[in-house]
């Protein structure tokens, strides 16, 4: 009963989709979200406070030349692992890269949870092989990975429950967070709930609510696990347009969970059936 539901097969094409989207996404993550980790480069190393993970590893510290190159190296297999070729080699390096990447941007102060779901996903994604977009034949070792990615992403929103009570007690239920944000952060979306008595506190109760039922989400299928990843990026958008605050490389963990091999990749089978190739099964020709 627990093996099947670990290995409970999911097409091949699910996982290539997810790897090319995962894949790019490490470029933009470096460049864009969080260009402030290579600024690291430039930190004095005596200010460097390696992670637990870094001290048992005994990893040097970050100077100017090895955060470059780290950068480098990592952007470089992130996108020639996104060709889908050799996909357990690069794989693995842009797991290894982006995981030494995450303990030179973290040990300086600031660790963001946001990061646990997508880079799980990274770790296992080189464990299923070969894949290609059209493939919709069925596969345990794409489901053990997805399965794996889905307990993470229930781990990042339970263990934020969690972590809400240990540093703020009971008390963070009806405390002031929510409407400190929105002061701070708040938009034309979110600006006029500072004047609604005690909305902001329910919305409070709200996200305590639903982040401790977020593990009934590794026991939903077919079109029930859809609908509440759906809503999950609804709840996402809502906080972006409030706050403009968003978990980016959760969202593209939570994006594993879809069932993208259902959507017909449309250039990929418009580009067979133009050249009169044969086309994978699963996919439809335009």
């Amino acid at each position: 009963m627990i093996e099947r539901w670990f290995f409970a097969p999911v097409a091949l094409g699910r996982i290539a989709i997810v790897r090319t989207i995962a894949y790019l996404f490490v470029p933009i993550d470096v460049f864009l979200i969080t260009p402030w980790a290579l600024a690291h480069r430039d930190v004095p190393v005596e200010l460097y406070q390696p992670l637990r993970i870094a001290r048992l590893l005994s990893l040097p510290s970050p100077t100017h030349a090895i955060t470059v190159g780290l950068c480098v190296a990592l952007v470089v297999c992130a996108l020639a692992a996104a060709t889908g070729r050799a996909p357990r080699i690069l794989g693995t390096l842009v797991a290894v890269l982006y995981l030494a990447w995450m303990l030179v941007a973290m040990s300086y102060g600031k660790v963001d949870h946001d990061r646990v779901g997508y880079m799980v996903l990274l770790a296992v994604l080189p464990t299923v092989g070969p894949a290609r977009w059209v493939d919709r034949t069925p596969s345990e070792r794409a489901g053990w990975a997805i399965k794996a990615t889905a307990i993470a992403v229930v781990c990042t929103y339970f263990l934020a429950a969690w972590a809400k009570f240990r540093f703020g007690g009971v008390d963070w239920l009806t405390g002031a967070t929510y409407t400190k944000a929105v002061l701070r952060r708040g938009t034309i979306f979110s600006d006029w709930t500072v004047h609604v008595p005690y909305l902001l506190v329910l919305a409070q109760i709200g996200t305590i609510v639903f982040e401790l039922c977020s593990p009934v989400l590794l026991f939903l299928r077919g079109r029930w696990q859809t609908y509440a990843v759906l809503f999950l990026f609804g709840f996402h958008a809502m906080v972006y347009a409030g706050l403009t605050i968003a978990f980016w490389p959760h969202l593209v963990a939570l994006a594993a969970l879809l069932p993208l091999e259902r959507a017909r990749p449309w250039l990929v089978s418009r580009r067979l059936s133009r050249r009169g190739d044969p086309v994978p099964p699963g996919a439809t020709r335009t």
